[in-house]
């Protein structure tokens, strides 16, 4: 293979991979901000005794499917263990925010 057909393939599958590095920035910026705010509502409802279990839903639903995706590329146990941990502790927090909200 040449120089000109590897650029040609390059060409022809249009993925730049500038995009893809600003992509994948943002979504390690917007994990960093969106775990800042997950502490901060979580901190506001500890001062407030409030339950956190639906933003607590919200970051384990986030993370058990980025675990998912690191194990089925990585075939690594420290995914998948905390893929079921994650998928567990979002259950229990859906069960739980669904039980508090039609109890009250």
């Amino acid at each position: 293979m040449d120089k000109e057909e590897i650029l040609s393939k390059s060409r022809q599958e249009k993925k730049d991979e500038g995009v893809e590095f600003v992509e994948n920035k943002g979504r390690k910026i917007g994990f960093t901000v969106f775990t800042c705010v997950y502490v901060f509502i979580l901190a506001c409802n500890v001062e407030m005794g409030r339950s956190s279990y639906e933003v607590n839903a919200l970051l384990f639903t986030f993370l058990s499917s980025e675990a998912v995706l690191k194990y089925k590329f990585t075939h690594k146990n420290k995914y998948l263990i905390f893929s079921i941990v994650s998928i567990i502790i979002t259950i229990f927090s859906l069960v739980k925010y669904i039980i508090l909200l039609t109890a009250g």
